[in-house]
């Protein structure tokens, strides 16, 4: 059993995410309330199909996939991208593809997850705790 499964972990650190935001575009009204808010992130597996859920008081949002195909989707902050997911033993690495390629890097364990989010120059990193 991967040590993500039956697990919920909300955000407990976040490091140069209005920095990151301003980089993909994001108005400071969806910013604001993107700084203020603390998610709750659950990845979930039924047969070879993913579900990746954010979960806060400001919006849900899940995407769905299968490792390794393109799959389209509408960010939180309302863009319409391209993505592919691979996992490698904990890791959950998003590549989004569009007008700003975007790598979210998520590392499991059973106590957190590390998400490293890269647009350009740009990283940020989210720590969140298991719940």
């Amino acid at each position: 059993m991967a040590v993500w499964e039956g697990k919920k972990y909300k955000l407990e650190n976040s490091e140069n995410f209005d920095e990151y935001m301003k980089e993909l575009g994001v108005g400071m009204v969806y910013r604001k309330m993107g700084n203020s808010v603390s998610p709750t992130v659950e990845l979930k597996k039924d047969g070879d199909k993913y579900t990746f859920t954010t979960t806060s008081t400001f919006k849900t949002s899940s995407f769905s996939f299968a490792l390794g195909e393109d799959f389209d989707y509408e960010t939180l902050d309302g863009r319409k991208v391209t993505s592919v997911v691979t996992l490698d033993g904990n890791t959950l690495t998003q590549v989004e593809k569009g007008d700003k390629p975007t790598t979210i890097i998520r590392e499991f364990s059973p106590e957190s997850v590390v998400a490293t989010m890269t647009i350009g120059d740009i990283k940020c990193v989210r720590t969140y705790k298991a719940v």
